[in-house]
């Protein structure tokens, strides 16, 4: 994150940027990533933003994997100060099912990962204390998954249709997702543009616009679509590998800079 500041502050002259760090520290920030819950974290992160003044007029919003859907849950849950772009990184907006490769480079956290999902991703045990299970999304087993998940159900209005959600994502000016075209860690990839698995399989993988959530518009997101609010973005390579020169042009120059 500290380079992605610094591009930022290189080609945005005169910007501010809040890195928010959950936790006291590197070290509790990336164990918080993993076994911090996903609801606490949220919450903590609109503490933080309210409390900076200097983003009280407004704010961009860059998410980063999991940090995607994280900050579309401050957007649906925190609206003020307003949040004006979200631009979502490879965030897992529909969930994942598949854990291909760990994030980050701390191989013990990562099996102990392993380990607690193949415990049971839906005991309240593992739903509560690990961040992955939170955003696991079984198409296999959709009705266990609504009733157990934690988090994404929640802000994915698939219970309790809540319409201060669908309000609050619908004030943002662009939400801008970005897939990664040859990503091998997020399963389904095209989760990154809220597409998933049609229920009672993991093959065929339906594209945003043919889901229930965008038909039913659970999240204002068909109204966004035809407001022109939603921008898809495809960048080569892999999860969360993309280089300055694309940055620059699709994302700070369309959504930053302007």
């Amino acid at each position: 994150m500290g380079a992605i500041k610094s591009i930022i502050e290189k080609n945005v002259p005169g910007v501010y940027v809040h890195s928010l760090e959950i936790g006291n520290g590197i070290v509790e920030d990336m164990e918080n990533g993993f076994f911090k819950n996903t609801n606490d974290q949220i919450e903590l992160a609109c503490k933080k933003i309210s409390m900076d003044d200097k983003l009280q007029a407004g704010y961009h919003a860059m998410g980063f994997s999991q940090g995607g859907q994280f900050l579309r849950a401050v957007a649906q849950r925190c609206p003020n100060p307003p949040m004006k772009n979200l631009i979502s990184f490879g965030g897992q907006h529909q969930g994942v099912y598949g854990f291909p490769r760990c994030p980050g480079d701390n191989s013990t956290l990562c099996n102990i990962v392993r380990k607690l999902l193949n415990l049971g991703v839906y005991t309240d045990f593992v739903q509560k204390g690990l961040v992955q299970a939170q955003y696991w999304h079984d198409p296999l087993n959709e009705e266990l998954y609504r009733n157990k998940s934690i988090f994404l159900a929640d802000i994915n209005q698939e219970n309790v249709k809540n319409r201060t959600y669908k309000a609050n994502l619908m004030k943002l000016e662009n939400f801008v997702m970005v897939m990664f075209g040859d990503d091998t860690m997020v399963d389904p990839k095209e989760t990154e543009w809220f597409g998933y698995y049609t229920p009672g399989q993991a093959r065929r993988v339906a594209p945003l616009r043919e889901t229930p959530m965008y038909t039913e518009d659970w999240l204002g997101l068909k109204q966004m679509d035809k407001q022109k609010k939603l921008h898809f973005l495809v960048s080569p390579g892999n999860h969360l590998q993309f280089t300055d020169t694309w940055f620059i042009a699709n994302i700070l120059r369309p959504f930053v800079m302007k």
